[in-house]
């Protein structure tokens, strides 16, 4: 008996193989697409509201004294207050304020993200002219999948300092 080589069965096989091959294509694009997608979107949330949450530590918070009303060693009252570090002029930082941020975030750390307004962690860094203040966790300790910063002017007791701002998740593609 002889063999073949175009059988029905060959045929057929190759049929089914450029079958599974286009259907595996099509879903590899469309997965690949959403995954495109999902991380554009979920960058752009850490962007914007990076930006959000600069301008709110530029300004005074709510209330404009909450570092005086606060209980820094008791997060069930954070719940009423936003957090910002300025005097009221934007860009003139206080003091008392950074130094209330910094005990806060040692104290419980997940729990100023909520009067602070963010989804994501933070590390908040603020440098110049002899100053160097901190709150949150530092990034680069961390197994870090996204990190947005953001830089601001700002002055501190009369003198020029800058703020550094950095969101960042370990989490896939920055979903919180």
């Amino acid at each position: 008996m002889k063999a073949q080589f175009w059988s029905f069965d060959l045929v057929f096989a190759i049929i089914i193989f450029i079958l599974a091959m286009v259907v595996l294509t099509f879903v590899w694009v469309n997965i690949n697409n959403e995954f495109s997608i999902t991380a554009s979107s979920n960058v752009g949330h850490m962007q914007s509201q990076l930006v959000e949450s600069g301008v709110q530590l530029m300004a005074p918070g709510y209330p404009s004294n909450w570092e005086q009303t606060v209980n820094i060693n008791n997060a069930e009252n954070w719940t009423n207050i936003s957090i910002g570090l300025g005097n009221g002029t934007y860009g003139d930082l206080s003091d008392r304020k950074i130094g209330a941020l910094s005990l806060m975030s040692e104290f419980d750390y997940q729990a100023t993200k909520a009067p602070l307004g963010l989804a994501y962690d933070y590390y908040i860094t603020i440098t110049g002219s002899g100053t160097a203040y901190s709150a949150g966790i530092n990034p680069s300790s961390e197994n870090v999948t996204s990190v947005q910063v953001e830089r601001f002017p700002a002055i501190l007791n009369g003198r020029p300092v800058t703020v550094q701002i950095q969101l960042w998740s370990n989490s896939t593609l920055g979903v919180e």
